[in-house]
């Protein structure tokens, strides 16, 4: 007897369909030829996904989002507001081989929030309004965007929009944050409830030759979250130890000596 094979039959004698007890094998029903019981949902998902199922769900969410990101980013575009793609799909478009599994983030000014939802509101996108009042939410193609007013509770500006790099997002071009922007948005938004440095050190080290470190210890001074971060860098060689040795703050002796400056780490030859 095969071992594999299910004791029960999965098919009646006259060949009707599989009783409800089998479970649905979107990739095999119908065959007649006996297979092992079902795994659970999950590995069902992935094994219709390899057998090109075409209702299986992918894996994650990234093409999708993608999808979404270059059609909210041509209606910004036509609407005429500057604006910038920020968040995952920025470090994304920065080339930053980071997995999308939320949404798609847009900073815009305040100021041209009526203009950016009306023009959103036109095409079919469906605007929500948060109870926060430094966004306003939108779903298109079943993904949700962020149109974004304030970045870490500093508002969005024309010259942090002006300093946006124009880049590819999946062939569409689109002004997305710059590096050194993309990290002080992203370490101040840190915070007790929320301090994530694994997502954020493979942004770091991709862009570390193109970002100003410098400014970034600037902007973020007096954030304990991101010291810490930067000082993680530090010790991880990404970048080289900052300042004076400090006899309270144990420094790895093996890291580069220096002051942090643009492109900072760029140079060093480290593992």
């Amino acid at each position: 007897m095969n071992l594999t094979e299910d004791p029960a039959p999965r098919r009646s004698a006259n060949g009707k369909a599989y009783p409800a007890s089998a479970g649905h094998d979107h990739g095999l029903a119908g065959t007649g030829s006996p297979e092992p019981r079902k795994a659970p949902r999950e590995e069902s998902g992935a094994r219709g996904a390899r057998e090109g199922d075409a209702t299986a769900l992918p894996p994650d969410h990234t093409q999708a989002i993608l999808e979404t990101t270059k059609k909210i980013g041509a209606l910004l575009k036509a609407s005429g507001c500057p604006f910038a793609l920020i968040g995952g799909v920025a470090a994304y478009a920065h080339g930053i081989p980071v997995r999308l599994q939320h949404d798609t983030d847009f900073a815009v000014r305040r100021e041209d929030a009526e203009t950016v939802t009306n023009a959103l509101r036109e095409h079919g996108v469906r605007i929500v309004d948060p109870p926060e009042d430094w966004l306003v939410k939108a779903r298109s193609g079943g993904e949700e965007i962020d149109l974004i007013f304030s970045l870490a509770g500093r508002p969005v500006t024309t010259e942090l929009l002006s300093r946006a790099q124009t880049l590819p997002v999946d062939s569409v071009h689109m002004p997305v944050i710059a590096p050194t922007d993309l990290m002080v948005s992203r370490l101040l938004a840190f915070s007790d409830h929320h301090c994530d440095f694994g997502t954020l050190l493979p942004v770091a080290r991709g862009l570390r030759e193109r970002i100003d470190w410098a400014r970034v210890r600037q902007e973020t001074k007096g954030s304990p979250m991101a010291a810490a971060f930067l000082y993680l860098l530090e010790l991880l060689h990404v970048l080289p130890t900052h300042g004076p040795a400090d006899p309270a703050r144990p420094v790895d002796p093996a890291g580069p000596a220096g002051s942090a400056g643009p492109g900072a780490g760029a140079g060093a030859d480290h593992p």
